[in-house]
């Protein structure tokens, strides 16, 4: 094995480890910061994880990324209630995300850093897909890692980095009013405009409108797996479009990589 390919494979392996984390963060996340009722469910540390049917312990090996949940055939050790696929897709993603970056960006920082703007696109997609919400403890420090890298102009110069940021926050917080001047209803929350105002301190302001597009077209599939499964989909149903807006972004990060290759 030469050393590229063991370096890719590390990468995979500390991507796997990493969505195990991004796993914590979206489950326990959204209680923690008080978007979402019900039990107490710790912190990021504390306490050790459990079966969120049974409140078992979990064993240590049932914890090894993927492997866990294939050992374990997808149900818990102890009552033996099904395991959510969310756990080892994220961990799957995760290991991706790691991947990716290292294949785009070799080793360096800039890949250290997109591997990190990734993940955290995957725990918002997640958490908004689970509960409606885009948590400013995530968006907010994603605009700030974004603003802070390229102010060394990692991945674009500094003032689209910041045009970038504004623009799309305010982009989305228009098209929002608008909606509610005329619809009486919120047609994008000011979670998705965060998103978008750090896809724009990530890519900048160039990138903005091609992602909204992506982002639309992923919506729309979405909008249209919903009815071949058979659900009702109406005009006035909230969708979150957080998913479709991190994915939009991860593919323009990506197209962004490869340009540089």
């Amino acid at each position: 094995m030469n050393l590229e390919w063991a370096i890719f494979i590390t990468a995979f392996l500390v991507g796997l480890l990493a969505g195990s984390f991004l796993n914590v963060v979206i489950y326990r996340g959204p209680q923690m910061w008080n978007l979402i009722d019900g039990h107490d469910r710790g912190n990021l540390v504390f306490p050790r994880s459990s079966c969120p049917s049974c409140g078992a312990i979990i064993n240590p090996l049932h914890l090894v990324p993927v492997a866990g949940f294939l050992w374990l055939r997808g149900r818990c050790g102890a009552c033996k209630d099904p395991i959510s696929f969310r756990y080892p897709v994220v961990e799957l993603l995760g290991g991706l995300a790691v991947l990716v970056a290292v294949v785009l960006f070799g080793s360096t920082l800039p890949a250290g850093l997109a591997a990190l703007f990734f993940l955290f696109l995957i725990a918002l997609a997640a958490i908004d897909y689970e509960t409606g919400y885009l948590p400013d403890a995530l968006t907010l420090p994603l605009i700030m890692i974004g603003i802070a890298a390229n102010g060394f102009e990692l991945f674009v110069p500094f003032a689209d980095a910041i045009i970038g940021a504004f623009v799309g926050y305010l982009v989305f917080r228009a098209i929002d009013f608008a909606f509610l001047k005329l619809r009486g209803v919120e047609g994008l929350g000011q979670g998705d405009a965060k998103l978008l105002a750090a896809i724009g301190a990530w890519l900048g302001w160039v990138a903005l409108a091609p992602t909204v597009f992506i982002a639309a077209i992923l919506g729309l599939v979405a909008v249209g797996i919903m009815r071949l499964k058979g659900q009702a989909v109406s005009g006035d149903m909230a969708i979150a479009f957080g998913p479709a807006l991190a994915g939009a972004a991860a593919i323009m990060m990506i197209a962004s990589g490869l340009i540089s290759l």
